[in-house]
Order: structure tokens, then C-alpha cells, then sequence
């Protein structure tokens, strides 16, 4: 199924609620919180790279608002506010393309071990499978435990399928986890 903003509504522009964030789509008016949840450099201890600065970070949230500029993929970024303190804690991301979604899940090193990344997924999953997306993928580091253990919770599967040097986890969004 190819994804036709023409159809139907787009789902990555939406606000998403679970039992403990709220999921905003993501604005550069997030960079300076985002920079702060996401600045300890352990977090790219698998995927590389160093925490981005706040300008950098209101860039690059101005370009994922924007959206993708191929036709053929749409880029849904949301923001993980915590509703218990106001916290923004990280972000999901989806990658929609025809058949699929790739997903992407970062919660900053405080907020860690509270399952907020696997309950951030699940509410983005769940939204990805109302708006008719039949499969969900994940590249995920083999030693990345953390990553791993949310990739089973939503019901994703390692694949013999790697992408620079990272597994490619997959699962059909109808399948229960």
C-alpha cells in the first residue's frame, strides 16, 4: 500500500497521547529542551555521532517538520512530553514509505529504564496501524540490548537483513506483539 497523503489524512502531523507522554509533532521550538534531554554523548554510543547543539537541533527539527521532500515517503517526528513533570524526554520517528514504516525510538539517559521508549513505540505503532501502514521496521545494533528489548515488545523480529552493520527488525503492525 503506498502512502498517498491525497487519500487520506496525513498521520505524521498529529498530536498522539499514551498513558503517560504526549507525542507532539516535532517544531523548532523544541531544539533548546530537545538538546537538553538528548546531551549526554552516551546516547550515540551505538549510532555515532555527538549530541547536537541547540542550533543544529532547530535546524534539523525545521527540516523533519517540513517533511520529506520525496513524494513517495513521509517523515513523522514527534517529541515526548512527559504529561507527570512537563519533561520533554526524547523523540519517535517514522519513516513511511509504500508497505512500510521504519521506526526510530531515542529517550535522553534520565528517563531511561522507565519503559517510555517502548511506550512512546507502541502508542506510534498502534497509530501507524490505524492509518493502514502494514509493516514496521527497525535497524537496530546488535549489542544495543535496550533498543532490542523495545523492537519485542511491539512484536518486531530480527531479520538476516543488515544495514550498516545494524539488524533490520521487522513485524506486520496487524500481528499482535
Amino acid at each position: 500500500m503506498a502512502f498517498n497523503t491525497a487519500m487520506r489524512p496525513d498521520p505524521t502531523a498529529v498530536p498522539l497521547r499514551s498513558d503517560r507522554l504526549d507525542l507532539l509533532p516535532i517544531a523548532p521550538e523544541h531544539a533548546e529542551e530537545l538538546a537538553a534531554a538528548l546531551a549526554d554523548p552516551a546516547l550515540h554510543h551505538f549510532t555515532g555521532g555527538r549530541p547536537a547543539g541547540v542550533e543544529e537541533l532547530r535546524a534539523r527539527c525545521a527540516r523533519l517538520a517540513a517533511g520529506s521532500p520525496d513524494p513517495a515517503e513521509a517523515w513523522g517526528n514527534w517529541v515526548l512530553r512527559l504529561r507527570a513533570d512537563g519533561a520533554l524526554t526524547g523523540y519517535v520517528q517514522a519513516t513511511i514509505r509504500p508497505g512500510e514504516a521504519e521506526l526510530a525510538w531515542v529517550v535522553g539517559t534520565p528517563w531511561q529504564g522507565r519503559g517510555l521508549a517502548t511506550e512512546a513505540a507502541r502508542a506510534l505503532a498502534a497509530h501507524l496501524t490505524a492509518a493502514g501502514v502494514p509493516t514496521a521496521v527497525a535497524h537496530i545494533h546488535p549489542d544495543h540490548h535496550a533498543s532490542a528489548a523495545v523492537a519485542r515488545a511491539l512484536g518486531l523480529h530480527p531479520t538476516p537483513r543488515t544495514l550498516d552493520g545494524e539488524t533490520r527488525w521487522q513485524a506486520d503492525l496487524g500481528a499482535p506483539a
